[in-house]
């Protein structure tokens, strides 16, 4: 029996078409290129943060929880004995600990408390029109852009028993000197009045961007419904930079919690590293140093700074909390 063979024409059904996209191997590199562009593009842009963070922020943070579960000295870094939660068992039951914790407390609320009011009245006036206003701003910017070493060491001039000019006007109203560094209330106020001076001028440019963002429409209705100057700060400028007031205080409690210069230049040499004499303002930046660079202890170091990280992040999740439940609207009432 005979067959029969038919050749489709070209450009049928069957054959294959000439000019076709899919047969150029040009156009497949292009397409592949593309696909590439597309999808791999936007992680090669982001890519240099994340490998910079993982190496210097991600890496230290797990080597350094990594050391706290060992007894490990400076000297012999190479030589680690495993203790496992020995380190923070022992810093729980330590007073050196809780008397560093208690004061990195006190002196972060006595900084940061009227820091951010006088942050907050400073960028009210500064939002205001008035001439000069530029060189206000920049002023209000000065000391953030002074070194921590130059203004601890001034206020530290200041601030002395003998010869500082504290002392010397506390003497023309009748009040006898003062021993700033040897006791601790006076102590813990000398320091904070130094990150009060340094801060107060950053914060008060940050409340006065979010104030010029507030629609002045506001203003104008309630100074039509009759507001005074003051409800119009309460009720408008307040609620306005909400956001922004939340955002100094995490800040100012992340900057209080690793508070170390200014109190190490206080204390003027040995005194400086353990708080003064009876620790009465070591804070917990100066025990982590301690522990770690006077007594070698790298294990114990390490420990204090992973105590720090995690008290910043209870720190966060309580604010995240109280924000959550105060914004959660309440149930009607029942009559």
């Amino acid at each position: 029996m005979a067959t029969s063979t038919s050749v489709s024409p070209a450009g049928s059904a069957g054959g294959p078409r000439p000019g076709r996209t899919g047969d150029n191997p040009r156009q497949k590199w292009r397409n592949l290129f593309h696909r590439l562009d597309m999808g791999a593009a936007p992680y090669t842009f982001v890519a240099p943060f994340f490998i910079i963070f993982g190496a210097f922020s991600f890496y230290p943070l797990v080597y350094t929880c990594w050391i706290s579960l060992h007894d490990v000295e400076l000297a012999t870094m190479d030589l680690m004995e495993w203790v496992a939660f020995e380190n923070y068992v022992e810093l729980v039951n330590d007073a050196k600990f809780w008397n560093a914790l208690g004061n990195t407390f006190t002196i972060g609320v006595i900084s940061t408390v009227p820091q951010l009011l006088m942050a907050l009245g400073l960028a009210h006036l500064l939002n205001y029109r008035m001439r000069g206003a530029g060189f206000f701003r920049v002023a209000a910017l000065a000391p953030y852009a002074t070194s921590v070493g130059a203004a601890a060491l001034v206020f530290t001039m200041l601030f002395q028993r003998d010869f500082g000019m504290i002392n010397w006007g506390l003497g023309l109203v009748g009040v006898d000197p003062v021993d700033w560094e040897s006791d601790k209330w006076p102590a813990q106020l000398a320091i904070s009045s130094i990150v009060i001076w340094r801060w107060t001028g950053y914060n008060a440019l940050l409340y006065l961007a979010a104030m010029q963002a507030i629609p002045r429409d506001r203003y104008e209705a309630a100074a039509i419904d009759g507001a005074s100057r003051w409800q119009q700060f309460t009720r408008v400028t307040i609620p306005g930079i909400k956001s922004t007031i939340v955002f100094t205080i995490v800040l100012s409690t992340i900057g209080a919690t690793q508070l170390f210069g200014e109190p190490l230049i206080f204390g003027q040499g040995p005194n400086g590293v353990t708080g003064g004499t009876h620790n009465q303002y070591q804070t917990l930046g100066l025990l982590l140093y301690e522990e770690g660079w006077k007594n070698y202890q790298m294990g114990r170091a390490a420990t204090v700074a992973w105590a720090m990280f995690l008290l910043l992040v209870l720190a966060f999740v309580l604010q995240r909390v109280w924000q959550r439940a105060k914004s959660r609207p309440s149930a009607p009432r029942k009559r």
